[in-house]
């Protein structure tokens, strides 16, 4: 059954922009209001978008009358307050990932929203990037790929990209924030198995040289309860003008009835412009060769925003107006995730073997 709602926005910065704009264009969204701390980003994203309200209280828009569902997209730090408020008012939350930045606050929140028996999901958008990613998980449940016995996956992106979010919060280091994404890919494409050893090594570089202490580097082989065995890796140190204005990938699983390649590098898509091409998420930052199609949000064209973040939001407000089935990841899911990224985190920084869960 269809029914008209009303969100709320948290957070009024870049992806908070996005998921406004995707919201307002929903025909089944009747209200929109949008809160950030800083007053005159609301403002401005209010005025920009056509938001119906725009508040620097987060708790205020949230308990709007006219607030059916809350999207949380605050800096990775700051996700428990307003999630907690949603959940006490008895309303559905979309959360950017991570849904924390540790177990402790993840554990609250899924203790809170079971108790309420309200939904939390988490936006780990590559997942929705474009049909691959569930054309892959559609080859494991028809089978095709037999038993899974290991996947790799590579991320690479400029350090642009990775000084902007270290300087948004130290805490959120390329493992935790960005690598998160292929975790959670590969922990979905694995669903029943358990992460149970990591083996992890990383080495320092400019990132540690800009005052951040992490590394510019870092390989994980991540051993599953059921043998599976998964190799990540990760830089976020590229050159600053390395031609992707997001991420560029590599994923490939291996099982014993097939085999399955991904090559999201983009480099299909090559252009160069004298005029410079700017990035999605880096105001001011642009580049004169691009990787086409290689923002990790997605991309402007023709005045509409295409991609990842578009199409999960889209899904999200689907799943509420409609009931129809939700891919986004569970809170449960994410926890799994999180505690993954820091067991790779772990194991690089001592140099041990990291066993999980980890203790305490």
């Amino acid at each position: 059954m269809r029914k008209d709602i009303g969100i709320a926005v948290v957070g009024s910065g870049r992806i908070g922009s996005i998921r406004t704009r995707q919201a307002l264009s929903h025909p089944a969204v009747t209200f929109v209001g949008v809160s950030d701390l800083n007053p005159d980003h609301a403002r401005a994203l209010a005025d920009g978008s056509g938001a119906q309200f725009h508040t620097a209280d987060n708790a205020e828009v949230i308990a709007r009358e006219e607030v059916d569902a809350v999207i949380v997209s605050t800096p990775e730090g700051e996700h428990l307050t307003p999630i907690l408020q949603a959940i006490e008012l008895g309303k559905p939350v979309l959360v950017e990932k991570p849904i924390a930045l540790s177990i402790t606050d993840a554990d609250c929140i899924i203790a809170a929203a079971e108790r309420a028996g309200v939904e939390v999901h988490v936006g780990y958008s590559r997942r929705f990037k474009d049909l691959r990613w569930m054309l892959a998980r559609e080859q494991i449940l028809q089978g095709r790929m037999g038993s899974v016995t290991g996947i790799s996956a590579r991320l690479y992106n400029n350090r642009a990209n990775g000084l902007a979010i270290l300087q948004r919060d130290r805490e959120a280091t390329p493992v935790v924030d960005a690598l998160t994404y292929y975790v959670d890919i590969v922990n979905w494409m694995l669903d029943g198995a358990t992460p149970v050893e990591i083996v992890a090594r990383g080495k320092r570089g400019v990132l540690a040289k800009s005052g951040f202490d992490v590394d510019d580097v870092t390989y994980a082989i991540v051993t599953y309860s059921d043998g599976t065995v998964a190799n990540f890796a990760v830089s976020y140190a590229l050159p600053e003008k390395f031609p992707v204005l997001g991420h560029a990938t590599r994923f490939e699983m291996v099982g014993t009835e097939g085999v399955l390649i991904i090559d999201d590098d983009h480099t299909d898509q090559l252009m160069y412009t004298n005029k410079g091409i700017p990035h999605v998420y880096l105001p001011g930052h642009e580049v004169n060769m691009v990787f086409l199609n290689s923002g990790t949000p997605g991309d402007w064209a023709l005045g509409e925003f295409h991609g990842a973040i578009a199409n999960e939001t889209r899904a999200w407000l689907d799943h509420l107006i409609t009931g129809k089935p939700c891919h986004l990841a569970t809170p449960r899911q994410a926890r799994a995730t999180l505690e993954t990224t820091l067991g790779i985190q772990l194991a690089a920084e001592t140099g041990r073997v990291v066993t999980l869960p980890l203790a305490g």
